[in-house]
């Protein structure tokens, strides 16, 4: 059973990953294609918008970047520079419940793209690099974790297509829904920690553990909710062992 349920997972992973890019911009809002979704012209957009999504709803993170662009008027590296830690924390109140830690974020990732990176963020992922390298190089911005390195490792990957030279180090990144589904689904115990998650899908698929969290993800926003689960409707009913149809 539980092979069944991996490879399930699996496969849905590897059909997000054969589908067209344009997939990645339907999990933002039309005005922030441009921005973040748009790794030819701005790649920071997308860096900035990974350094925003912590402790609030990733709607509302991806939305960061945008307000930024509307209140200089511009998106370009060379204005985004000049700005200093004072008038970022300004633009950033009250845009993100952790608004000064962002705003300081900000401000470093953006001296960091232009020391590290002449200036273009997509020197981060675009010499065919190691997944564990396209990881640490995430992890060296300021307030970046493993649990944001490796979405932005996976989004890179599974909506933008992005080669990389393995999958390895790609993680599952544990949030209420991809925790819920693992332990219903009978990969966890029910009182199964992140780490032992994410361990968990290392053990199951361990040449892309990553490829399991949007499955995952998805089942548990879509039928696999806390309360009232549709069961019926989804797609592992024959095999979770929580299944109440």
């Amino acid at each position: 059973m539980i092979n069944t349920i991996k490879n399930r997972l699996v496969e849905r992973g590897n059909s997000l990953i054969e589908t067209k890019p344009e997939i990645a911009k339907a999990e933002f809002a039309h005005s922030l294609n441009e921005l973040v979704c748009d790794l030819e012209h701005y790649p920071h957009g997308f860096v900035l918008g990974c350094i925003a999504d912590r402790q609030i709803k990733a709607e509302r993170a991806w939305m960061v970047p945008f307000y930024l662009k509307e209140q200089i008027g511009s998106f370009e590296m060379a204005h985004l520079e000049a700005i200093t830690l004072s008038e970022m924390e300004d633009l950033m109140r009250d845009k993100h419940r952790l608004w000064p830690a962002v705003a300081k974020s900000y401000f470093l990732a953006i001296k960091r793209i232009r020391t590290e990176y002449g200036g273009d963020a997509s020197r981060i992922w675009s010499d065919n690099p190691s997944s564990a390298e396209v990881v640490y190089r995430f992890l060296q911005f300021d307030g970046v974790g493993p649990k944001i390195a490796t979405m932005a490792a996976n989004i890179l990957v599974r909506d933008f297509k992005v080669p990389m030279s393995d999958y390895y180090s790609i993680d599952i990144s544990v949030d209420v829904h991809v925790s819920r589904v693992f332990q219903r689904l009978g990969l966890v115990d029910k009182d199964a920690s992140n780490e032992q998650i994410i361990y968990r899908a290392r053990s199951l698929h361990p040449e892309f553990p990553g490829l399991m969290d949007y499955p995952s993800f998805e089942i548990g926003r879509n039928w696999c909710k806390p309360d009232n689960p549709n069961c019926a409707g989804c797609y592992m009913n024959d095999c979770c062992l929580s299944s109440v149809n």
